[in-house]
Formats: structure tokens, C-alpha cells, sequence
């Protein structure tokens, strides 16, 4: 399998577990938004927000609770479709990223939560310029898990020996990739910092919702998720795991 056709597979995997991944998938604080509005130098309040690669819409429904006019953007149509079973009220498209179904000059704020990396930025980059109204925003975030939680990078080092792939630092790639002068946009960064607490279940079946265990199959997601749950039981014996997350947030104006 190439690189090229491991990616697709892996972007076009969330549809068959989009209810888990609904279920169990983390949420964004607030201060991540008030990080959104200020790097932005604007409202969410009443502006026109797209939320491009929404997937189950878990940012998409955080944004119109902030007041924004949200249009959501999904490749997947079991995503879409799980998405439409829990928020009839939120318009979604089919379409991607790299060639999005939109008007030019119709979003004051274009958001890509877990997404970007999805998609091939010299194509991406000048839809969202296309999309974006003079002085509107980018902004595309990640939650991901820091390296000065013990137990969290421990965690992340048995993933890479089993499937061969840190996927902590995959996601600061996509970020550093992002953030490249040579794609053109001036880039303003800020982390923001927050936890859950969730049964060790939860937290499992959050792990299973990646695209790194559901392309590597049910016995071998299985196989590291049971001995997963031995370490988590050890580390945390009532049962509940602490998710420390550090939001990178990475946001960019629309100068043209």
C-alpha cells in the first residue's frame, strides 16, 4: 500500500464507525473559541461559519451555540449521515476541502477541526481564499495529547511499537505543515489546554474511533485495545481516565 492510498484509506474510514466515533470522540472548550474570536479579531456571534470536514458535527453544533450561521462540509456520507440524525437543524453538504461547494466570498470564518490534515493544501489553501470574504478567517485545530502527561505518552509509544505510527506526532506535523510559509498564509498559534474524565470504556472506544486502528482491522484494534485496558485499569484503579488534551490552534486572515 503506498503513502497516497494509505491516507485515502484511512480519511474514508470513519464512515463505518461514526456512531463510536460520535459517542465517544472528545469536545473542544470554550476557551478554544474565545482563542478563535480573538485571533480573528472578530464575533462568531452572527457571523456565517463553515465547518469544513464536520464528521458527526461535534464542532459544527459549537460554533451555532456561539452564535454563528454554520454551514457543515462532509467527504463521508456515514459521517453526514450521523451527523443529520443528531442535528436535523444544521445544514451539511457533501464536498471536501479541496474543492468545496460554496459560493466565493460567502464565509467569514472557514473551521477545520481534525480535518486539515485530510486535505492537500495547494488545493485546500486557495478554496479557502476562494471561500473566505475579504478579512475573513481560517482557523483549524487539533486536540492532541501532550507529552508531559506520563501516562498519555506512554500510551502514545506502545501505539507506534504496535502500528508502527506516533500519532501524536503525526498531528503536530499537520500542524507545523500547516503553518508553512510556502503555502502563503501568515499563521497566528495558540494552545489552549483542558481535560475530560471518562470511564476507561470510554476512553478505549475513543481510540478505536481512529483512523489508525479502524484501517488495521478488527482483531488487530482489538488485540492492542485489550492490553490497552490492562495498563489504563493499573494506571487509574476507579476506573477513570483523565484525557488531558492541548488544543493547537493555528489561525490565518484572508489579506486579499
Amino acid at each position: 500500500m503506498t503513502a497516497a492510498s494509505s491516507h485515502t484509506d484511512r480519511a474514508r474510514s470513519f464512515d463505518a464507525a461514526a456512531a463510536q466515533y460520535a459517542a465517544n470522540r472528545p469536545s473542544y472548550p470554550p476557551a478554544l473559541f474565545d482563542a478563535v474570536e480573538d485571533l480573528a479579531g472578530r464575533s462568531l456571534t452572527g457571523s456565517r461559519a463553515v465547518d469544513v470536514g464536520a464528521g458527526t458535527g461535534i464542532a459544527t453544533a459549537l460554533l451555532q451555540a456561539r452564535g454563528a450561521h454554520v454551514v457543515a462540509v462532509e467527504p463521508g456520507e456515514g459521517m453526514a449521515a450521523e451527523f443529520r440524525r443528531a442535528h436535523p437543524g444544521i445544514p451539511i453538504v457533501l464536498g471536501n476541502g479541496n474543492a468545496l461547494p460554496l459560493a466565493d466570498s460567502s464565509a467569514d470564518f472557514l473551521t477545520y477541526a481534525q480535518a486539515w490534515h485530510w486535505t492537500d493544501p495547494e488545493r485546500s489553501i486557495p478554496e479557502a481564499l476562494r471561500v473566505l470574504r475579504p478579512g475573513g478567517a481560517l482557523a483549524v485545530w487539533w486536540n492532541t495529547n501532550p507529552h508531559d502527561v506520563p501516562w498519555a505518552a506512554a500510551q502514545a509509544q506502545r501505539m507506534e511499537r504496535f502500528f508502527g505510527l506516533d500519532p501524536v506526532a503525526e498531528k503536530h506535523g499537520a500542524s507545523e505543515r500547516a503553518a508553512d510559509p510556502a503555502h502563503r498564509l501568515d499563521f497566528a498559534r495558540r494552545t489552549v489546554r483542558w481535560s475530560r474524565r471518562v470511564p476507561v470504556a470510554t476512553h478505549l472506544a475513543n481510540l478505536g474511533s481512529h483512523s489508525i486502528f479502524l484501517v488495521h482491522g478488527e482483531e488487530a484494534s482489538s488485540a492492542f485495545l485489550t492490553q490497552e485496558r490492562a495498563h489504563l485499569t493499573k494506571h487509574f484503579p476507579d476506573g477513570i481516565v483523565e484525557e488531558v488534551y492541548d488544543v493547537d490552534l493555528l489561525v490565518a486572515l484572508n489579506h486579499s
